[in-house]
């Protein structure tokens, strides 16, 4: 009885935030706020936590939200509002257009293969922010932009940021990393096929939203699929992501280009925008800002080891929460995104022919837009460290595996998403129940590297309806107080995705012993 009690007591902050955004209605930086505080009384009053230890925790998820997540998406931001200020967003835009009048593959360029590229390279909500704006830049409603670019965010998250989450949760499990990878791919391949189809769906609006691009919205799924699946296979969980984003952009304008030659519906024809021919040189300069994020992030990456090496001994190492369970926190200065991405934007911002003082006004305006976005994103990171440390994720894994025994792999990327959900992060989601995972499968004669794949898979498809991501969206597309919307437009293909994903593990997991 006491379990359950305290099983049902643990949900109570996502239960308040589910209802709070959908059926409240209330902002997303007032609704978390409140859920920091609901966790707050029952780490203190119901798990019994120290009061010095729930400050602490608390200041440790602060800290984590600052440095690196805030600091990454402030640096997107940023990067976009300097190129829209330079007027070379709307060189990017007319290249876009360019290619094709058809919103539907237009969608599948930017939302699902250009955030592809962008969750691989930094992650952190650069995926939707920066892709959400520039369909909206584009002419399509926010709404729509935040929703398509949320959904098409889910199965890239397993390899965000050169493949922290999947590197991370072999670190927690001691599993091999290449099996990992390998499984995630497994898991999410339904999904990586049928994601570009939901998004052409949603796009077309109409009884025949697949009339005349089928071929050109499969070719778009499995060009991202196999090569993800092949690197992943072969090489680690670091570049699957953005070589299988590039691989499925190119190959969705090429078929745009080849196999796009009937006749579109003016429903799916973007309104007032002509084909316009962009110089190489134009191209360039417009592009610069983001092949500098490219360069600088693959540079300092693990991919060139010693160079990342260098980067990560210029770090502070704090002790901020001290109770059970914690561990110092490392400010990593040089070896992070955000700097990066930032970097690439004031230099950038110089080839644009931008001054260094705008600049600097320019990023002062991103953060004072963000406010709201960082207080959620603070809140929901110091209420997931309060769950975590204080022992109410452990209260929720616990009803899991004891109730559902031999059908756990149903329910085992649920619990992954659960992770995500509260603290808007893959990695967070293997970092508290990746350990789970492991010793749960090994206690039910399971494979572990089946099991804790599915951790990743699960985790995954809540990145669409994460208070973290939402708000994200929202920031990026000026939708402050509309957040219910996104969650409403967002939560059937959660629900839709994470029973399919419990179900392939389940059946997977008679076959992966």
């Amino acid at each position: 009885m006491k379990m359950i009690l305290e099983f049902v007591l643990a949900l109570l902050p996502i239960i308040w935030l589910i209802v709070a955004l959908t059926a409240l209605k209330i902002p997303g930086f007032k609704a978390c706020s409140i859920a920091l505080a609901i966790a707050y009384v029952l780490a203190v009053f119901v798990w019994k936590m120290p009061f010095t230890d729930s400050l602490r925790a608390v200041t440790e998820g602060a800290a984590l939200a600052m440095w690196p997540i805030i600091i990454v998406i402030i640096a997107a931001i940023f990067t976009y509002n300097v190129c829209v200020a330079t007027g070379k967003m709307e060189v990017i835009k007319k290249m876009l257009a360019g290619v094709t009048k058809d919103k539907r593959v237009l969608v599948l360029i930017i939302a699902w293969g250009f955030g592809g590229f962008m969750e691989g390279m930094a992650g952190f909500g650069t995926a939707v922010a920066i892709p959400a704006s520039m369909l909206w830049g584009l002419g399509f409603d926010p709404v729509f932009a935040a929703i398509v670019c949320l959904i098409a965010n889910a199965t890239p998250t397993a390899f965000g940021s050169i493949g922290i989450p999947t590197t991370t949760l072999a670190k927690i499990t001691g599993l091999n990393v290449i099996d990992l990878s390998t499984n995630t791919v497994i898991l999410l391949a339904i999904f990586i096929v049928l994601t570009p189809f939901v998004l052409v769906a949603l796009t077309g609006k109409s009884r025949k939203p697949f009339k005349g691009i089928v071929l050109i919205t499969l070719i778009s799924g499995l060009a991202f699929l196999i090569p993800e699946y092949l690197v992943a296979r072969y090489l680690g969980a670091e570049l699957p992501v953005v070589i299988g984003s590039v691989c499925s952009m190119a190959a969705t304008v090429l078929a745009a280009k080849f196999l796009g030659k009937g006749k579109v519906d003016e429903e799916h024809l973007l309104e007032g925008k002509n084909e316009e021919k962009v110089t190489g040189k134009e191209a360039l300069v417009a592009w610069s800002p983001f092949i500098l994020i490219f360069l600088f992030l693959l540079g300092t990456s693990k991919l060139v080891a010693p160079f990342n090496e260098l980067l990560s001994t210029v770090k502070t190492t704090v002790n901020i929460y001290t109770g059970k369970g914690g561990s110092p926190y490392t400010f990593s200065w040089l070896a992070t995104p955000g700097l990066w991405i930032i970097l690439s934007a004031f230099i950038g911002g110089k080839i644009q022919g931008i001054s260094f003082k705008e600049m600097l006004l320019i990023l002062k305006k991103t953060i004072l837009q963000m406010m709201k976005t960082i207080i959620t994103i603070i809140a929901i990171m110091a209420t997931a460290k309060l769950m975590g440390y204080s022992g109410m994720i452990a209260s929720i894994s616990l009803v899991f595996v004891t109730y559902t025994g031999p059908f756990y792999p149903l329910f085992a990327p649920f619990l992954g998403s659960i992770g995500t959900f509260v603290t808007g992060s893959g990695t967070s989601s293997s970092v508290l129940f990746g350990g789970l995972q492991a010793e749960t499968s090994t206690a039910l004669g399971l494979n572990q590297a089946w099991i804790s794949a599915s951790n990743t898979a699960g985790a995954v498809m809540a990145k669409m309806i994460s208070p973290q991501s939402i708000a994200v969206a929202v920031a990026a597309v000026k939708l402050e107080g509309k957040e219910n919307k996104l969650l409403k437009g967002t939560i059937k293909y959660f629900v839709l995705f994470i029973i399919v994903v419990g179900i392939v593990t389940f059946i997977g997991s008679r076959f992966f012993m």
